[in-house]
């Protein structure tokens, strides 16, 4: 079985079938399972099985996705990077677009595939995304205008040895002691053991589309081909003009399309490199980072060239402040501008919380979208979605600039649901900005008067899914022309459950106007004894009465 190139062919024969709209049932299901050769454990799949296989549409196919919840507890579905304009009420994020699916219940997703491009489908509620619940979502263009002979996918995971339950439960819980589960995890290739790849069969002088998408849950990987360039065309689902780079340096949640032109000779074959690391976390032999490698092969049995994997300082790796959207429109004027900074939450209750506005994130009695289409005119008052949705709303068309700031010694990466943000520019922050404790481990500050600010040219490239590096900062911009429940959080997952998060509502008014909630999901709600309309609470007005108690905030300790 051919683990690490996905057949587009065989995709292609199973989709002519079932026309536009493309019919898929998950039963999801607990697996017994061992992913990385060292240890089994409970986790949560399709059928009882891992891997996910990969879905693939064509552009303008709608996947009519059923969720069977065979679980003991909800379950919810996200499409990651697909904006569902119009239909809020599909984007799957559970208490922001809906109740979770409780168990022996079910729910049909309709995801209209308006935009090519590489995306990926996986839990939305709690950590459960952690647990093997994902998939790549790949969309065909309907006409690409970069040529190429074969389209490859490579999919990364990182893989913990303990369930997500332990993560949230050591970051939610007074007195923890912070997320439970090992700080290594192991890789997976196509949802495998990185050391079990197989050989890429490459043929002389074609060009190759080679698809990575990183479904990690908290580390980053590396990818690169010896002896090969990557000319980059595509992030998180947005074509864009060529980017020659030596490597990808993939963060959680990210995707990346690069086009190889294989050599003309088939003397040699080569490696390629897939590297898991954190640079948050100590080094460890074996373990940080951990190498896995692979065979491009020209021909069976030929010798290999094989580059040292040992130190990458000096590649070239992908910058999306040098990409420019192809068909993206130019730098937005700006109508408000709005200042975030991830940074830790130390509680009374000793829980180690994080903050991206002024609280922890928390998961509203209501869900976010229902208070929006339910309260009328107060819709436009932030304080009605509750003081821990973090909500900031934006009028219809008006233009946002977000600027993040990352005083920590850890990277972010930052998911924006229901939108595309330009990367207008990124540059370090000052030494009197950074977080008096850092969150990092041996992490030593870098020189910051040697980061340069990098601003973008032309067209910036639009992303989903933005890496705001250690002591840095980025300034994004999008658009209000979409009423929409813009969800933005940290896609490390133990980051998510301590509250790195904070929720745009754009053109609340306009979106009870033109949009509907279908009442199957209001009576999921129902059904669970959680209420489906109202504030955050369940109430009228500003009436917060039966609103859980605010995390109180004790300083952090000295360093």
């Amino acid at each position: 079985m051919l683990r690490v190139v996905a057949i587009y062919a065989l995709a292609l024969i199973w989709h002519e079938c079932l026309a536009a709209n493309v019919q898929l049932t998950w039963n999801v299901t607990y697996v017994q399972v061992n992913r990385d050769g060292y240890l089994a454990y409970r986790a949560i799949g399709v059928d009882n099985a891992l891997p996910i296989p990969p879905v693939y549409v064509d552009q303008g196919d709608t996947l009519v996705l059923t969720v069977f919840n065979s679980l003991d507890v909800p379950v919810t579905i996200h499409a990651h990077g697909l904006l569902q304009k119009g239909t809020a009420h599909m984007d799957g994020a559970a208490q922001i677009s809906q109740c979770g699916i409780p168990p022996r219940e079910s729910f049909t997703y309709r995801i209209l595939a308006d935009k090519s491009g590489t995306y990926w489908l996986h839990a939305h509620d709690k950590a459960l995304v952690a647990d093997g619940l994902r998939a790549p979502f790949i969309v065909h263009d309907a006409k690409c205008p970069y040529e190429y002979d074969e389209d490859v996918l490579i999919y990364l995971e990182d893989w913990y040895q303990s369930a997500s339950a332990d993560t949230i439960e050591g970051v939610t819980k007074p007195d923890s002691g912070g997320p439970r589960s090992s700080i290594y995890t192991y890789g997976l290739i196509n949802g495998y053991n990185g050391n079990d790849t197989e050989p890429m069969k490459f043929v002389p002088g074609k060009r190759y589309r080679i698809r990575v998408l990183s479904m990690s849950t908290t580390e980053w990987w590396k990818f690169s081909i010896s002896g090969h360039k990557l000319e980059v065309i595509e992030a998180d689902g947005v074509l864009s003009t060529p980017h020659m780079v030596d490597g990808l340096d993939v963060a959680p949640g990210q995707r990346y399309s690069a086009i190889v032109t294989a050599h003309n000779s088939d003397e040699f074959n080569f490696i390629y490199n897939c590297t898991l690391y954190s640079d948050f976390m100590p080094l460890a032999k074996g373990v940080n980072p951990r190498y896995y490698t692979g065979l491009i092969e020209y021909r069976a049995g030929a010798p290999t060239k094989q580059q040292v994997t040992g130190d990458d300082s000096q590649p070239t790796w992908d910058d999306d402040t040098k990409m420019s959207a192809l068909d993206g429109p130019a730098e937005l004027p700006v109508d408000r501008q709005i200042l975030l900074s991830a940074r830790g939450f130390n509680t009374a209750d000793n829980r180690s919380l994080r903050v991206l506005g002024t609280l922890p994130y928390a998961d509203q009695q209501v869900p976010t979208l229902f208070t929006a289409m339910t309260t009328g005119n107060l819709a436009m008052d932030p304080r009605v979605y509750g003081p821990q949705a973090q909500v900031s709303v934006i009028p219809h068309m008006q233009n946002v600039e977000v600027m993040i700031k990352n005083p920590q010694g850890q990277p972010h990466p930052f998911h924006f649901h229901a939108t595309q943000v330009q990367v207008i520019e990124r540059g370090p922050l000052l030494p009197s900005e950074l977080e008096p404790s850092t969150t990092g481990f041996n992490v030593t500050v870098p020189d910051l008067s040697k980061i340069p600010i990098r601003r973008s040219q032309g067209k910036p490239m639009l992303r989903d899914t933005v890496n705001v590096p250690s002591y840095e900062y980025v300034k994004l911009r999008f658009s209000g022309a979409e009423p929409a429940i813009i969800y933005t959080h940290c896609h490390i997952a133990a980051h998510m459950a301590a509250g790195l998060a904070v929720t745009f509502v754009v053109a609340p008014d306009v979106m009870q106007r033109t949009q509907t909630i279908p009442e199957e999901l209001t009576q999921m709600c129902l059904r669970q004894g959680l209420k489906a309309s109202g504030n955050a609470v369940g109430n009228q007005g500003l009436n917060f009465t039966g609103l859980p108690p605010i995390p109180v905030e004790v300083p952090l300790p000295s360093a």
